[in-house]
């Protein structure tokens, strides 16, 4: 997350536009910014963005970092990244959909990212299935997310609200696979 806080910095004071697609090792807990960090016993950092805890193990994590102005607002970025993503999955064969934009407020008992849906993430079968969150810095922003590929959301209290693409497809999907298809399709929108 380091990277992404470095590459965040030269786009507020230089500009450019990045897509960073990478995993963890080991599995790692991340916490948003405003969260506290409540567990104990698993490694951990604190993420940049806001939102709430994710377990990172057997996921694909995306970071996008660009000035605002190249979407027209956070609002718009944070949208448009979806749709990019989500055209990606459907290539892999999934019924990506979004959320809708005024869901139930994330209930505050459940640290979990994946506890519930926030207006515009993606779903599939009503589970969330790509996790985000975004945070500005001056003229660019920063928005991390994570896709998961397999494992549970399980270390984190409230993650039952997710899927994983291995649910979703009932087969192994790989890491190089989902990034391959990201990047052919990154460009469609």
């Amino acid at each position: 997350m380091t990277t992404d806080e470095t590459l965040l910095a030269d786009v507020a004071g230089r500009g450019g536009a990045y897509l960073r697609l990478y995993r963890w090792d080991p599995p790692t807990l991340s916490v948003g910014r405003n969260q506290p960090n409540a567990f104990q016993g698993v490694p951990f950092v604190r993420r940049p963005t806001g939102g709430q805890a994710v377990w990172h193990d057997q996921e694909v994590t995306y970071a996008v970092v660009a000035p605002v102005e190249r979407f027209g607002s956070l609002r718009k970025a944070y949208c448009d990244i979806h749709a990019r993503l989500a055209n990606a999955l459907r290539a892999l064969g999934v019924d990506a959909l979004f959320a809708p934009a005024h869901p139930p407020l994330r209930p505050s008992a459940h640290p979990s990212c994946f506890a519930a849906p926030i207006g515009g993430e993606i779903l599939v079968n009503g589970k969330k299935l790509v996790g985000s969150a975004q945070v500005r810095r001056g003229n660019a922003f920063l928005q991390h997310g994570s896709i998961l590929l397999d494992g549970s959301q399980e270390p984190v209290t409230g993650g039952s609200g997710a899927t994983t693409l291995r649910a979703v497809l009932g087969r192994t999907v790989t890491f190089e696979e989902v990034t391959a298809i990201i990047i052919e399709k990154w460009e469609e929108r």
